[in-house]
């Protein structure tokens, strides 16, 4: 069995936990460490237990904690070279990432790390680069896709391959620019290397969930530009105007920005 468990999602923090046969990974280590720590602990999880981290992008709130999940626990961390030279640059990864504990990965090439078996794809964002994830184990598909700029075609046809899929809904337009945001923060949210808005994220869910999708978690939700329960009926909406009912078709769901979400046992 799967276990998946959120620990932090939004510009506060990002950090999911995927566990399988005894082995653990984490996609993503924004939040303190010792924010991080005491949050494994009360659902049963270890650091210790920890196997790597996989890494989507080089922004701080996605990579805060790299360099102290290497140094103290000897945690490899999963990027792809151009994130690990990002990361490298990064003033909020303290200590430095050794090179001991880099690893190297591959857009669309294949790896594993215990029973699962991860392929990153490429995701437009404004960040060095920028990585989803397709995790596989036990004939399970779990898909991350976070920090989305704007839908592709790779995109799409990853949402369509998902039984579990952890999607941004970073932001309500209306919010967004009516907000107090400058103009050129408001560009760069909405623009082609942004953010996912909810209405964009309810049509991908629209135009490309199938029989097999089981469960959706909407992350990366904006404090300031969106609600979770905004989220939810926007998505929640569209989803309806094609003929597709959240909650019979699929399970959804909206991740809290700071609060844990509860352990989901997929099978």
């Amino acid at each position: 069995m799967l276990k998946y468990l959120c620990l932090g999602s939004g510009s506060s923090g990002n950090c999911y936990l995927l566990s399988a046969d005894g082995i653990t990974i984490l996609i993503d280590a924004g939040i303190g460490i010792r924010t991080l720590k005491r949050h494994l602990q009360s659902f049963g999880f270890l650091l210790k237990e920890v196997h790597g981290v996989l890494v989507t992008h080089d922004h701080a709130d996605h990579i805060k904690s790299v360099g102290k999940l290497a140094a103290e626990y000897g945690i490899p961390v999963y990027a792809t070279e151009a994130v690990h030279g990002g990361i490298s640059r990064n003033y909020c990864v303290s200590p430095r990432l050794d090179e001991a504990y880099r690893r190297y990965v591959e857009k669309d090439v294949s790896f594993e790390i215990g029973p699962f078996h991860i392929t990153a794809f490429d995701v437009p964002h404004d960040s060095t680069d920028c990585v989803g994830y397709r995790i596989e184990v036990g004939g399970i598909r779990f898909c991350l896709v976070t920090d989305v700029g704007h839908v592709t075609e790779r995109i799409r046809d990853e949402v369509r391959l998902a039984n579990y899929l952890v999607l941004e809904s970073n932001h309500d337009v209306e919010m967004l620019m009516s907000g107090p945001y400058p103009a050129h923060l408001k560009g760069r949210i909405s623009g082609p290397t942004g953010h996912l808005s909810n209405g964009e994220a309810g049509e991908l869910l629209a135009s490309c969930s199938g029989p097999e999708l089981r469960h959706v978690w909407l992350c990366h939700l904006s404090e300031e530009n969106n609600h979770p329960e905004l989220a939810r009926k926007t998505v929640d909406s569209i989803l309806r105007s094609y003929g597709i009912v959240a909650g019979a078709d699929f399970q959804l769901d909206v991740l809290r920005r700071v609060v844990p979400s509860e352990v989901y046992d997929l099978h």
